[in-house]
């Protein structure tokens, strides 16, 4: 496997960080994983930090040296970081366990899939065109399908944090998942958390990484995040692949 990666977190304008992001690999297969920590409740940075932990120590198991079913990895995987959190917050009698978004995607013989839950993003580019990117479990996403909203309202709607999938909630989260995708030399995979993606376009996230490259794109994508949001700039995290 031959990659250029690039990964980052930043507090944006908040008290702390509670966005969590990591990246491993074997010589067979690459994990890549964003958790971002649900403010509105409480230790969500705990709760991003056991997401992390539980999916790249299953990764690192069972990657010997590739996985024998990836997309079967990745649900297992979050769903099993999600029971980890829950008995997390059972073992230290907290009234409401702590919750995360999570989105990862794994690289296995020149192919991608990936796997999500909440509104972290991932976004698959290739020659300036987005590809595919996840659909948000969020309320706003499901008034955008509605045609209730138009896409571009997203970042100034009232409801824009009500997210309807995670890990640590009452219930098992809905983990959507994504078939292989075959990986052409040159296409970029970034994995993001809302604190980037909500002040951007599509459009501008694709023509940066087209003009710059990913090395030099996804620090100046943060920058312009960070400028457009202001006070209001959340937590904010990038790991972003270019395929070779």
């Amino acid at each position: 496997m031959q990659f250029s990666i690039y990964q980052e977190s930043r507090r944006g304008a908040r008290r702390s960080n509670q966005d969590r992001i990591a990246y491993c690999y074997s010589k067979a297969a690459l994990l890549m994983l964003v958790a971002d920590g649900m403010g509105g409740h409480l230790h969500g940075e705990t709760a991003a930090r056991i997401a992390v932990q539980f999916i790249t120590e299953a990764f690192r198991r069972e990657a010997k040296p590739a996985l024998s079913d990836p997309p079967l990895f990745l649900r297992q995987a979050i769903t099993g970081a999600h029971h980890a959190i829950v008995e997390h917050a059972a073992a230290g009698g907290l009234a409401e366990a702590p919750r995360t978004t999570c989105v990862a995607c794994v690289v296995q013989d020149d192919a991608a899939c990936w796997a999500h839950a909440g509104d972290s993003r991932l976004y698959h580019v290739r020659d300036g065109r987005i590809l595919a990117q996840t659909k948000d479990h969020s309320r706003v996403q499901q008034l955008i399908d509605q045609g209730r909203i138009r896409e571009e309202a997203f970042g100034a709607h009232p409801e824009r944090n009500r997210i309807f999938s995670c890990l640590g909630s009452a219930g098992p989260p809905q983990v959507d998942l994504s078939g292989a995708v075959r990986l052409h030399a040159g296409d970029t995979l970034i994995l993001c958390s809302d604190g980037l993606w909500s002040p951007l376009s599509s459009k501008i996230i694709s023509s940066a990484v087209e003009k710059s490259g990913i090395m030099q794109a996804a620090p100046e994508l943060l920058d312009e995040a960070e400028r457009r949001a202001g006070r209001a700039c959340d937590n904010l995290s990038v790991i972003a692949l270019t395929w070779e």
